[in-house]
């Protein structure tokens, strides 16, 4: 699993570029070779230049290779230095157990003096190497001008990333799931198109999202019956009843469906038992037993899945209920409707 199949990396590098100025830490985005598949965030002169020449810069993706693959290890932020004795940090990216790639960030020096745990050098230069590197004189100004932060300041800003990370990862999981399930189901549902459930995308709407998805598959299979009250003798309770025909997989309160007809909901009570012959509860519950029959008859869905798409608390309280009105369970009640093809 390729990361820019994951990640919007036109997004991605605007927050990494935010990321860097907030952090005072360099950031770039790796694969699981090392290689970068992001520009570079706030890239220290020193480092950059030593990423140009094509000898240092293997150096360089080496140790960022070996960083991302022991923060795997550890199943957490790394912190080391790197050939230069400068701070890296590598935060994994795992994806289905499967290590994809990091987020490299640091190119910082810990304070002289500070105390600090024992930090691992990924690569060894031979000390006349590194010497002779540090000669020229404007590579030697490059590397003194590297900023310096405490550890405390690095371990803080790494703990923060790697939980940003996973955050980001997880919520672009769903949202290519989301996409893929919807893509499956498209032949049963050609009203919509996968732009209409991708236009907007943002983190905060992804749960939004996967309830409307998730709408549009029992809705897909759950016809309305001719004898359902699609409309209403009392005008005023007609929000209602479309709101609850719409929203199948809601827990729908009686308070809610009062406010949407603007009423109160002792009124609400009386004229929704008027218009049906029953109180709202025991008519919410006759119909999602209804629904979950069309379910059961035309899906392989589980009764737990059944009842998780009805809104329903846990499956043992839907099969309870299933049992009240039906006196079966929604088992027998499937093997039933099996039997019979």
């Amino acid at each position: 699993m390729n990361l820019d199949k994951i990640l919007d990396l036109k997004k991605w590098r605007n927050l990494q570029d935010s990321l860097a100025l907030v952090t005072k830490l360099a950031i770039v985005t790796v694969n699981y070779k090392g290689v970068p598949i992001s520009q570079h965030s706030g890239v220290r002169p020193f480092c950059e230049a030593m990423r140009k020449n094509p000898d240092t810069a293997k150096l360089c993706e080496k140790c960022d290779a070996r960083g991302g693959l022991e923060a795997v290890r550890t199943n957490a932020p790394y912190i080391y230095l790197c050939h230069w004795n400068i701070i890296d940090i590598a935060i994994p990216i795992i994806i289905d157990d499967k290590y994809v790639g990091a987020i490299m960030a640091g190119e910082v020096k810990i304070k002289d003096g500070e105390k600090h745990p024992p930090l691992e050098q990924m690569l060894t230069v031979p000390s006349k190497r590194f010497e002779q590197n540090l000669n020229n004189e404007e590579i030697q100004r490059l590397y003194d001008s590297i900023p310096t932060l405490s550890y405390t300041e690095i371990n803080d800003a790494a703990q923060m990333l790697y939980r940003l990370c996973n955050y980001i990862v997880e919520e672009a999981m769903n949202k290519n799931l989301i996409l893929e399930v919807y893509e499956k189901m498209a032949p049963v549902k050609e009203d919509l198109s996968t732009e209409d459930i991708s236009y907007g995308y943002s983190l905060d709407n992804i749960q939004n999202i996967k309830k409307e998805l998730a709408n549009t598959v029992t809705n897909a299979y759950v016809k309305t019956s001719i004898n359902d009250h699609l409309v209403c003798k009392n005008k005023v309770l007609q929000p209602a009843f479309d709101y609850i025909y719409k929203h199948k997989r809601e827990k729908i309160s009686q308070q809610k469906m009062a406010d949407l007809c603007h009423i109160s909901t002792g009124y609400f009570s009386r004229i929704f038992v008027k218009e049906t012959g029953m109180n709202f509860s025991v008519f919410i519950s006759l119909k999602k037993i209804e629904w979950s029959k069309q379910l059961l008859e035309k899906t392989d869905l589980s009764i737990a899945q059944i009842s998780d798409e009805l809104g329903f608390n846990d499956p043992g309280y839907y099969i309870k209920t299933f049992k009240k009105y039906e006196n079966i369970t929604p088992n027998v009640y499937r093997k039933y409707c099996q039997e019979k093809l």
